[in-house]
């Protein structure tokens, strides 16, 4: 082989290199995975975002909320996503919803909080079911109506047919609340509710009759202080079993702290704990 030659066969070589090690254009391919970047996109994002907002600028970003989840999650049932407002609430500018989405579970809405006037800082911790490698969202719309979003991207799958513990079905819809933070009067104070509930999503397999167990979920849980509505939440089975939610409250006085709780059977169950 001549020097010409061997120097050609060298350059091609070194190409070929190139290509194989060049880092390829971020994009989310129909019917694929998802981006591994935090602040892609996704089709069904994009199909999601249209339905829920249509003709809204989603602004992206974490300036006034962020999203806060596992890059590696080692149990796709039980995911722990926290959403935290940015925004110190004005009377003239605050959180009045806030959506929980998963871009790639059967039902990619997972939560929907509509915020009272007793909320206070607009934060929502929970545990949520990724089924596939998905980004998990949360939007803030705020009382001006604009739209604030971020997103984090999660490595876990099998969330929606992981079949729940049943080893107490006659506690189902046991409600509790419980304080989670020191308690101050006229300052946000934070709060945990838990519902007992299998959470059923209709994708788990019943392994004694190989038959899938129909779908039986938490649907809704309103919240209220003192009489005063702290929140209402809308959910479905994007939410893990034994569904919990943190939130915020502002006491102003002694009072009871009340959630009230509907699932996919009308079954309504209450919880309620006094503060003060």
């Amino acid at each position: 082989m001549d020097a010409d030659a061997h120097f050609s066969r060298r350059q091609a070589l070194a190409g070929l290199a190139a290509l194989t090690l060049a880092p390829t254009a971020a994009r989310a391919a129909p019917g694929g995975l998802p981006n591994a970047t935090h602040d892609a996109s996704s089709p069904e994002w994009d199909r999601l975002s249209a339905r829920l907002f249509p003709g809204k600028t989603l602004i992206v970003g974490q300036g006034t909320v962020q999203v806060f989840a596992p890059l590696r999650a080692a149990y796709g049932a039980s995911v722990p996503v926290k959403g935290v407002s940015k925004l110190a609430p004005k009377p003239e500018l605050y959180v009045r919803r806030l959506y929980l989405v998963v871009d790639k579970n059967p039902s990619p809405l997972a939560i929907t909080l509509e915020l009272g006037t007793e909320a206070g800082q607009a934060d929502l911790e929970t545990r949520l079911r990724v089924d596939e490698y998905s980004h998990v969202r949360v939007v803030s719309e705020l009382s001006d109506g604009t739209l604030h979003t971020d997103s984090r991207y999660v490595k876990t799958s099998g969330g929606c047919s992981a079949p729940p513990n049943r080893d107490a079905p006659h506690l189902i819809g046991k409600t509790f609340l419980k304080l989670a933070g020191e308690l101050r009067m006229d300052e946000p104070v934070a709060a945990d509710v838990t519902v007992l509930h299998p959470n059923d999503t209709g994708f788990e397999l019943n392994q004694q009759t190989v038959m899938y167990i129909p779908p039986h979920f938490v649907r809704s849980i309103r919240v209220s202080y003192a009489g005063r509505k702290v929140f209402d939440a809308e959910m479905d089975f994007s939410v893990s079993e034994n569904p919990t939610l943190r939130f915020n409250f502002v006491p102003h006085a002694k009072g009871e702290l009340r959630a009230e709780v509907t699932d996919t059977k009308d079954a309504q169950f209450v919880g309620t704990l006094a503060v003060g």
